[in-house]
């Protein structure tokens, strides 16, 4: 039997990195090399329904093999990889028991990791962690989730003796640009609910997430040779530097933590004509939120005002909403996995997300989905690592909230 670890480090291996901006669902086809080789997996495991869709959708079933009547729960990772780091030749790194001191990454590139910089390194000395080669981002967000409950299901299939209800496993595409749920056929997969194992450090447990935009701005300039400009030319960066500078500095993710809110300039390019800007905004609270998306446009009417109608134009769009809004109702689910994570003899981390998972849309479609530990830490670059104690634990969650289940219900 392949352990978590083993998965992963072949997952890994993969490159399903995403890109923004793409009209298809999957963004990048590559993602079907990853979705191809886990249905041959599921296959070998003897999984039930299994499917691949035209958008890089992948979903089987493990059936029930008790006779009582439980509820039906789903486990959901995704697939794809961050695009704003290459996931292309990873080539992870075994640190097989950290002493605690820097970590050397990339010696051409000088690249190091310390416990200045990285304090939460502390907590793993004496750990066999995984890093990265310093060239690539490490992948754990997600393919720790998809390593963790694919050994899950073995360790279920290999043991007829562990008594558990319908399992059904969902594995997603694009999440980390924002389309993870966009073709995700709830009914198809007809949980009663799920858990995305998508989280980060061991203990991890989430059932709040932000409110979620994307704004992307035009600015439309007037060029004019500069020895005649006065008066008459519009530098559109200008203006898209007044236009930023509207916001609150202490509102930016660099300044934020914990509950707060912000907004987040992504994406800055442009020259005297024509200059287009790409913003996130986030907070957890719905009314601050709505608040943040107004200011954006009163923003873009001062300037129009100031410059002339048609300078600046704000197009918002809405991307996920708090799913602890779909939670609370339900919220013996997040209980369940408190109490599978404390009986593994985890202190649970309950927290919430400053992001968002597929769980955030899923939940608003019909299937409550808190968030799991996968175990990852610093995501989306060169510095990510996960210790192996901690997937190996993401794994155990999951069967001891199967395990639960069948003495809740």
């Amino acid at each position: 039997m392949a352990s978590a670890k083993d998965r992963f480090l072949k997952y890994v291996t993969v490159d399903t990195q995403s890109a923004y901006d793409q009209e298809m669902l999957p963004s990048t086809k590559k993602q079907f090399d990853l979705a191809n080789l886990l249905v041959k997996e599921l296959q070998e495991l003897g999984l039930k329904e299994i499917s691949l869709d035209e958008q890089c959708y992948v979903m089987a079933t493990l059936p029930t093999n008790i006779e009582k009547k439980l509820p039906v729960i789903g486990f959901i990772a995704h697939m794809d990889t961050s695009p704003d780091a290459s996931g292309t030749s990873v080539n992870p790194r075994i640190i097989q028991s950290y002493d605690g001191n820097e970590i050397l990454l990339n010696k051409a590139l000088d690249l190091h990791m310390n416990t200045t910089d990285f304090p939460e390194l502390k907590k793993y000395i004496g750990q066999e962690l995984i890093v990265t080669d310093g060239n690539t981002l490490l992948g754990a967000d997600d393919k720790a989730g998809v390593a963790a409950i694919m050994t899950a299901l073995e360790t279920l299939m290999n043991h007829p003796e562990l008594k558990h209800g319908t399992i059904k496993v969902g594995f997603t595409p694009d999440e980390e640009v924002g389309h993870g749920a966009d073709g995700f056929d709830v009914k198809k997969f007809a949980a009663d609910f799920a858990y995305t194992v998508d989280g980060g450090e061991l203990g991890e447990l989430e059932y709040e997430t932000f409110n979620a935009a994307a704004v992307s701005v035009t600015i439309n300039g007037k060029g004019v040779h500069p020895g005649a400009a006065k008066d008459k030319m519009v530098n559109s960066i200008h203006v898209a530097q007044e236009f930023d500078a509207m916001f609150p500095m202490n509102e930016r993710p660099e300044y934020t933590t914990g509950y707060e809110g912000f907004y987040h300039l992504m994406r800055f390019s442009g020259d005297i004509e024509k200059t287009t800007l790409s913003y996130i905004i986030r907070d957890h609270n719905r009314a601050i939120f709505e608040k943040r998306k107004a200011l954006m446009l009163s923003a873009a009417e001062f300037l129009n005002e100031r410059y002339g109608k048609g300078t600046v134009t704000v197009t918002a769009k809405d991307q996920y909403y708090n799913m602890r809004e779909k939670l609370e109702p339900v919220f013996e689910i997040v209980e369940l996995a408190k109490a599978a994570i404390e009986a593994l003899g985890i202190k649970p981390i309950i927290l919430p997300v400053r992001g968002g998972t597929d769980g955030s849309r899923l939940s608003f479609m019909g299937l409550p989905c808190p968030n799991l530990f996968a175990g990852g830490m610093f995501f989306h670059g060169r510095y990510e690592f996960i210790p192996s104690d901690s997937l190996e634990q993401s794994k155990n969650t999951i069967l001891k909230i199967i395990e639960l289940s069948t003495q809740k219900y």
